[in-house]
């Protein structure tokens, strides 16, 4: 399977730069992933074809302000670091930019001094580790002087750092946002539970890998990074329970569908418990937990599309993004979002 056969055209201007003043205003395109069948809705509509009994998987990490602009100690010379990955207490595991003047040993200073730094290593990939020290706690630290970590085809400043994050982000961890979950409110959340929907919640915290590009033509070559989830015994019963009861498992985002699908063995029962995980899902691949998918508009030939391919179908998935394009949908984390499930059931 190719790279190149997950390509399609996409307008530069259709990039969302900036998120809508209501979250749950968006467009919603409905893909009928047997079919390839399109309607095309309101994201507050997504209540209509949520049924009783079905359960909503939410990731509620938290994005942390991870980009620290600084300099380089004795010169001055400004340095970019963007947190990636906590290894122990004050030690993390970085993008550093320019990397090539911050070798070993090179010191950091952010805010005038208010956090300080020094690199300790490079590791894989060109990332470096450094040790931050500081008075107080880091988390306020880090509050007071980091920026939210955009993503590369945001090029406009955020006014507002919780536009970066969902309504029920609650574990601090993640270098970016679960962007399909942007799209709710709670008061959203409220009807949609009021309708006797299940929602669990699943923690995945995203590293900036979920951008890397697929390099390798051949995309079983490409390697897949690694990111930290979490499943209480709670969310594994109510998945579990769900499922056994009839009920329909819907993920929002690719990364809560990552989190289940790993977790899950071979009869499709969802296990408790923390890891890693590197899952690369992409067509021919079979489902173990997931029934339907909310989720953005990716990019292309991005392992996203794949998955979302996996779900749907190549073709299937391709003609929605073409028709998307064509309507003038917008894209990507501040875009709007396409739910992928059966529509035509009897």
């Amino acid at each position: 399977m190719k790279k190149s056969d997950f390509y399609f055209d996409l307008p530069q201007e259709l990039i969302a730069q900036d998120p809508l003043e209501d979250r749950s205003s968006s467009r919603l395109l409905c893909l009928d992933k047997n079919t390839g069948r399109t309607t095309h809705k309101i994201f507050r509509d997504v209540i209509t074809f949520l049924k009783p009994g079905d359960c909503l998987v939410l990731n509620n990490t938290k994005v942390i302000p991870a980009r620290l602009l600084g300099e380089r100690e004795g010169t001055g010379a400004h340095v970019e670091v963007l947190l990636l990955k906590r290894k122990e207490k004050d030690v993390w595991e970085t993008l550093v930019r320019p990397g090539k003047k911050c070798k070993p040993g090179t010191r950091l200073v952010f805010g005038n001094g208010l956090l300080r730094a020094e690199v300790l290593d490079t590791v894989e990939e060109g990332n470096r580790l450094i040790q931050f020290s500081y008075e107080g706690i880091f988390e306020e630290v880090l509050d007071q002087l980091g920026e939210m970590p955009l993503p590369p085809y945001i090029t406009h400043k955020l006014q507002d750092k919780n536009r970066y994050q969902t309504v029920y982000a609650k574990y601090d961890g993640s270098a970016a946002a679960p962007t399909a979950g942007l799209h709710f409110t709670r008061e959203l959340l409220a009807a949609i539970e009021a309708k006797q929907v299940h929602i669990a919640y699943v923690t995945l915290h995203v590293g900036l890998g979920t951008f890397r590009p697929v390099k390798e033509e051949d995309i079983l070559k490409h390697h897949m990074h690694s990111e930290y989830y979490e499943i209480t015994p709670e969310t594994a019963d109510l998945i579990n329970t769900t499922k056994k009861n009839g009920g329909r498992i819907i993920c929002v985002g690719t990364t809560s569908t990552r989190t289940i699908e790993s977790a899950a063995d071979d009869k499709g029962i969802v296990h408790a418990g923390s890891g890693n995980t590197e899952i690369f899902i992409y067509p021919g691949y079979r489902f173990k937990v997931l029934d339907g998918l909310i989720t953005n508009f990716h990019l292309p030939e991005s392992t996203l599309v794949m998955l979302v391919s996996a779900l749907a179908g190549r073709e299937h998935v391709l003609d929605a993004y073409r028709e998307a394009v064509e309507l003038k949908y917008r894209f990507f984390s501040f875009g709007d979002a396409m739910f992928i499930a059966d529509f035509e059931e009897k």
